[in-house]
């Protein structure tokens, strides 16, 4: 909120925000936090989904009308709320003339979804060539899903995700497992922030805009990373391992006379480390353990060796001894542990900004640092339709501008 700030490194974006839920509303963010001028379109009176996906809200714990929930708070910081009906046609009309003055598109309807208003990439190119547009669906434009409703869970087993999150098949809670934060949505959110700046840069070379095709399903495959590379080069399916590591051992959690702890070893100098701590100097040279080949071979026996010895002590004496020695080591936090955690304070990770009904809003800061052009926290997440009269205003230069009213719900 400070004003003695440089602008933004994105700066002078103009970006048209037609997305919703997460992924997109992730990106429009980001792009928002590094400077662009990100305008959301909502519809009148419901507003984003997410509006209403709680408790817990901020201000009217009932979820009431002035109501703001965590969900929709966590991914439209710094952006600008309009409330349009695009299932009308004055409202089809505002939009595309928005898109004539944006630089950006983000939206995340079913493949073809807009066309039927005049919203599709095809449509707005005709009267912006140099428009970026970025299309977040499930399952992409093309191909035998094109037509399906896409969701993070759904992709998460769909993509393998889940297939190697649980425990293994045979201990207690086997089974497969969505990761705690939908995930899949939030990548594809970076993605569609890299391919949009991409985009962007290829459009201040050769002055062409394009259509961005992004999949939640091609996401999840993409970030399957040595995972995937694991399948592709050894032939078998990655099975499920809990905590533990497919290609490293060990790097997983081990019980402690109080809890849990995290040890992440990644090389052998730091078994060895680890070895001397636990009091199996040996270890480091025995045959079955001295390379993480062998360890790797022997997973069975040496985490049961080093967990009958860690149950011995606490955590926090075991992670002092670790991290004295250089062995990456950690706790395994809540939330609460996590936003009281001595490096997350430093890193002020944790922000409030003045909100116009409830006061104050507390959200989670950006992580990235640009030492010359450093995140600006301008705008906590707008009520709904906050401000259509002045966006309208600022690109239209629509004096006073007439907000259409809602007819129909038809928005997804």
């Amino acid at each position: 909120m400070d004003g003695q700030l440089p602008e933004g490194a994105l700066a002078g974006l103009r970006v048209l925000d037609l997305s919703r839920v997460l992924a997109g509303p992730w990106a429009g963010q980001l792009l928002a936090d590094l400077g662009a001028d990100v305008v959301k379109v909502e519809r009148p009176e419901q507003g984003d989904d997410t509006r209403a996906w709680g408790p817990p809200w901020l201000g009217d714990e009932d979820g009431g009308a002035t109501a703001e929930s965590a969900y929709y708070l966590a991914a439209n910081r710094n952006k600008r709320s309009v409330a349009i009906d695009i299932a009308t046609p004055e409202g089809q009309a505002t939009v595309r003339q928005l898109a004539a003055r944006a630089d950006v598109v983000l939206e995340n309807f079913k493949a073809g979804g807009l066309a039927r208003y005049g919203l599709d990439y095809d449509s707005l190119r005709a009267l912006n060539p140099g428009l970026v547009y970025c299309s977040i669906t499930g399952f992409g434009q093309t191909g035998p899903y094109a037509a399906r409703a896409g969701y993070d869970f759904l992709v998460q087993g769909m993509g393998g995700l889940m297939s190697l999150t649980g425990h293994p098949d045979g201990a207690p809670g086997a089974g497969p497992l969505k990761a705690g934060v939908a995930l899949t949505d939030v990548m594809t959110g970076l993605y569609a922030t890299v391919a949009v700046q991409a985009a962007l840069a290829y459009r201040a070379r050769t002055g062409k805009g394009q259509h961005i095709d992004l999949a939640l399903l091609d996401v999840q495959v993409a970030c399957l990373a040595n995972q995937a590379s694991n399948y592709l080069v050894g032939g078998a399916p990655p099975q499920r391992l809990g905590n533990a590591h497919p290609n490293i051992v060990p790097y997983q959690d081990f019980p402690t006379a109080d809890g849990f702890m995290i040890v992440a070893v990644g090389n052998d100098s730091q078994f060895c480390s680890l070895a001397r701590i636990l009091g199996r100097p040996e270890w480091g040279v025995d045959k079955r353990f001295a390379s993480n080949p062998r360890r790797v071979a022997n997973r069975a026996l040496l985490v049961e060796s080093i967990g009958a010895l860690t149950r011995t002590r606490g955590s926090a004496e075991w992670i002092a001894l670790m991290e004295a020695a250089g062995v990456p080591c950690g706790p395994v936090n809540t939330l609460d542990q996590v936003f009281a955690d001595p490096q997350v304070r430093a890193r002020g990770m944790a922000i409030e900004m003045p909100h116009p009904s409830a006061g104050k809003v507390p959200l989670v800061a950006n992580p990235i640092r640009l030492s010359e052009s450093p995140v600006r926290y301008q705008r906590p997440p707008p009520l709904l339709g906050e401000h259509t009269a002045q966006v309208l205003a600022d690109w239209l230069g629509a004096a006073q501008p007439t907000v259409p009213s809602p007819s129909s719900k038809e928005n997804t």
